[in-house]
């Protein structure tokens, strides 16, 4: 089976090369690019339970990072993509420090983490620095150098490359002592905190870990559409796509987001070819999510189980 699974997923990878449509390699892009924002979301969310509502906070951070290096300077935009992480894991290493040693978890930590995504698309709505509600333009210049591909394919083995990356991080919290350590945080504090584990430490680390990669996503976005403005780079939609992707696939898992992404993205598509209804497309999202809480609790990887319990 696991091989099976293996083969699979790299014809899956590889196949969207050879495909002739600019169209089908987009949708691919953005399936693989769902699926990188909730892995990302997973490593805090699902692997240490820190259910986060304002993931898009590190997302608009890279964002703006990268639309105000390739606007305001003369350096390479692919700088963008060490000071991105840079700033995702300092602002995670910020509100998690402030947030657990507070002693904040469960809704009050997603509570925050709203706010603090809200405080970041009103600052950069307000501010001239950013451009305000008009948001920043990219100037259309395609070349590899500057960061900008005219060939869906490219920007998809890029986004093919940060998900193998994060998918990778996700693993290797899977085996490592910190992910253990972090696992014990998310089933009980209180006999995680017995058993000399840092608390804020390692919840610490996880946000800043996934903050950090999630703002690579930020980049990415922002030199594939060469536009962003406050309600795209810190707008709730993100975070709940992020969420949503990690809770169809199986949350805490390392290929859950990966098949959520698909699942979801498979959803959309269909659905949009049956029938183009303005908010049809979430509503469809939320049945098939109280259908998977339902029926699946572990996600669409809990499938496994289900069959050999059967």
């Amino acid at each position: 089976m696991r091989i099976a699974l293996i083969i699979a997923g790299l014809v899956l990878a590889v196949g969207p090369f050879a495909l002739p449509s600019q169209y089908l390699v987009n949708i691919a892009m953005l399936t693989a690019f769902s699926a990188f924002l909730g892995q990302c979301w997973n490593i805090a969310g699902g692997f240490g339970g820190l259910t986060s509502f304002g993931h898009t906070a590190f997302f608009g951070l890279g964002a703006y990072a990268a639309a105000i290096l390739d606007t305001r300077t003369d350096v390479s935009p692919w700088l963008a993509l060490p000071l991105a992480a840079a700033l995702g894991a300092v602002a995670g290493l910020v509100i998690g420090v402030a947030a657990f040693r507070a002693g904040l978890r469960g809704s009050y930590f997603a509570l925050v983490t709203l706010a603090v995504a809200e405080m970041f698309r009103i600052v950069t709505n307000s501010s001239d620095w950013t451009r305000g509600g008009l948001g920043i333009n990219i100037p259309l210049n395609f070349s590899a150098s500057n960061f900008q591909f005219a060939d869906r394919r490219a920007t998809y083995a890029l986004m093919l490359g940060l998900l193998v990356f994060a998918t990778c991080a996700a693993e290797w919290l899977r085996r490592s002592r910190f992910g253990a350590r972090l696992v014990a945080v998310r089933e009980n504090e209180d006999a995680a905190r017995a058993l000399g584990i840092d608390l804020v430490r390692v919840k610490t680390g996880a946000l800043a870990l996934s903050g950090a990669l999630t703002a690579l996503g930020g980049v990415v976005y922002t030199q594939t559409y060469l536009y962003i403005d406050p309600n795209i780079s810190f707008g709730t939609e993100r975070s709940v796509e992020m969420l949503l992707v990690t809770m169809i696939g199986g949350a805490g898992s390392v290929w859950g987001p990966i098949f959520g992404a698909i699942a979801l993205h498979l959803i959309a598509d269909t659905s949009r070819a049956w029938l183009d209804t303005p908010g049809f497309a979430p509503m469809l999202y939320g049945l098939v999510l109280l259908a998977v809480i339902g029926l699946l609790p572990r996600g669409i990887v809990g499938l496994r189980e289900h069959f050999a319990r059967a």
